[in-house]
């Protein structure tokens, strides 16, 4: 499981349009990376509104926002249309990536057990290397947390 320090695991997905994107494309860049368990949930469609509506101060920030899940690529893009979202969402259904980054865990609901995704947020500097990490996120106030800790990381508080 990455750690704060560590250069993050490289990868390459297809995001909602089927395009390949990789992280390495990014370098010099800031990363928002952040997974989450799946299109048109109540706190997920939440998550990917707020990060779309702050998009512009991230961008500002000259950073990128990647949200994945083990979405298909066709429902990440009926989930950006029906939302109006803007953020870039990376399709890994053999969830490769999300067990990489240690969001892949056992999970509890109504007494079952099952392995899903669970929602993580990384921070990844302009040289590759794992800055923060939140894990197990509440959605209401994450994505103005994440602004304000890139602005620190970046020294512009």
């Amino acid at each position: 499981m990455p750690e704060i320090g560590d250069v993050a695991p490289e990868f390459c997905l297809p995001d909602q349009d089927g395009k390949e994107v990789c992280l390495k494309d990014f370098r010099g860049k800031w990363v928002v990376l952040y997974f989450y368990p799946k299109d048109n949930t109540s706190g997920c469609t939440r998550e990917a509104i707020d990060f779309t509506e702050n998009l512009k101060d991230f961008e500002a920030l000259e950073a990128v926002v990647l949200g994945v899940s083990k979405d298909s690529v066709k429902s990440h893009k009926n989930f950006r249309e029906k939302h109006n979202l803007k953020i870039t969402l990376l399709s890994d259904p053999e969830h490769r990536v999300i067990e990489a980054y240690g969001a892949w865990k056992l999970k509890k609901r109504y007494g079952r057990e099952y392995f899903g995704t669970e929602r993580s947020t990384f921070i990844i500097d302009p040289d590759g290397k794992i800055r923060y990490i939140w894990r197990n996120v509440k959605v209401k106030g994450h994505v103005e947390e994440v602004k304000n800790r890139l602005k620190e990381l970046m020294g512009r508080s």
